[in-house]
């Protein structure tokens, strides 16, 4: 059996980072990974670019049980640090949209740096095996990973959550923290397309259009672009909004949130001969098709003031009601996880079990989409790192 001063599992996004801050203040760190290599969900995040962080992170841009447990991490590795780290690699980069930072070239050069941070610390990394008989006893930790036989007094939880399981993600460190008496918050898929049904389905007819909008759920909303699709509603807006949404409840869409209160009154005078699908400053298709639900398919000019202000009060708010989303399999990321009540705000190690932490997707903290999730990972992952 091989001992180390820490067994980090799982290789994505935080625990590369746990592991590569652990190792260069001179511990022995053994980081492992079922998947056959290191950081395949940042490989794919970005489109091949990674999208690695967002340089407008603030605390409320995340979601948890605790609003304040994300604070003290993201203050003490934030954004410009990264970014740091990126120039001192030579990646270059831009911003795309509403502070979003993106690898000019290609995301394996994000998990290229990550993994030459590792060798400066000696982290012993390893792949491709199932982590087995993983127990705890003596203020020690044993496992095997394959034939491999492990021991070290701390363990770090960084294997994410099950979302997008085709890229090897699954339950596991719920399963664990449950193994040590951590509670877990409910998780649910996030940052995911919403499926419609019921009288909503004849919009999946629009598959493929999309637009600006504002997409409202609860207090929360986001104005960025919906996409129709063949089973109903994505685009950012969308999939910012369906970490917020709750199975029952209304997505209310704002088809026009530019324009100024009254405007369907003043086209009308005018010009009174024109439809209100002519008027509509939105894809053809959907214009038409909004005008047909309103059932107002003539002259603005035959229709009644009254008629036309509902029909203006209903585009600001057009009610939707998702039937629920695609799942885990399409989702970006997890709402949900290991409950942030049982760790350390500032090391991310367990209250009730010394030695074990838990970082980045595992817990229940999540970010907006837009770099905001791999900013929670760099800055958990460093917590843990520097605590270890």
């Amino acid at each position: 059996m091989t001992s180390y001063d820490a067994i980090v599992l799982g290789a994505g996004a935080a625990g590369l980072m746990c592991a590569a801050v652990a190792g260069q203040r001179g511990k022995r760190v053994l980081l492992l990974d079922h998947a056959d290599q290191v950081g395949k969900k940042i490989l794919i995040s970005g489109g091949g670019r990674c999208n690695f962080t967002n340089i407008h992170t603030v605390p409320d841009r995340y979601i948890s049980a605790n609003p304040h447990f994300a604070k003290s991490a993201l203050a003490r590795y934030t954004p410009a640090d990264f970014i740091e780290l990126v120039d001192r690699y030579g990646i270059a980069h831009h911003e795309k949209t509403l502070g979003q930072l993106f690898c000019d070239g290609s995301a394996k050069q994000i998990v290229a740096m990550l993994l030459d941070e590792c060798a400066k610390g000696g982290v012993d990394v390893r792949c491709g095996e199932v982590i087995r008989q993983l127990e705890h006893s003596d203020a020690t930790f044993r496992g095997t990973f394959g034939n491999f036989h492990f021991a070290a007094p701390n363990l770090v939880i960084a294997t994410g959550g099950p979302s997008i399981p085709k890229m090897g993600a699954t339950g596991f460190a719920y399963d664990l923290a449950r193994q040590f008496g951590l509670k877990v918050v409910e998780p649910r898929p996030a940052l995911v397309p919403l499926t419609l049904g019921g009288d909503d389905v004849l919009f999946r007819d629009l598959s493929g259009v999309a637009t600006p909008v504002e997409a409202r759920a609860g207090k929360a909303a986001f104005r960025e672009a919906a996409l129709f699709t063949h089973k109903g509603l994505s685009g950012p807006a969308i999939l910012q909004i369906s970490s917020y949404w709750r199975h029952g409840e209304e997505v209310l869409i704002d088809f026009l949130p530019d324009a100024a209160p009254g405007w369907l009154l003043d086209t009308k005078r005018a010009k009174p001969r024109a439809t209100l699908a002519s008027t509509l400053a939105l894809p053809d298709r959907l214009a038409q098709t909004l005008a047909e639900r309103l059932a107002l398919p003539g002259e603005l000019g035959a229709l009644t003031d009254r008629k036309l202000a509902d029909a203006e009060a209903r585009l600001k708010r057009w009610p939707f009601r998702p039937n629920g989303t695609e799942g885990f399999a399409k989702a970006e990321v997890t709402v949900g996880g290991i409950s942030t009540a049982n760790l350390s705000s500032q090391t991310m190690m367990a209250k009730s079990v010394p030695g074990l932490y838990a970082v980045g997707e595992a817990v229940d903290v999540t970010g907006w989409l837009g770099g905001y999730n791999f900013q929670w990972a760099w800055a958990s992952g460093h917590a843990a790192g520097q605590a270890l």
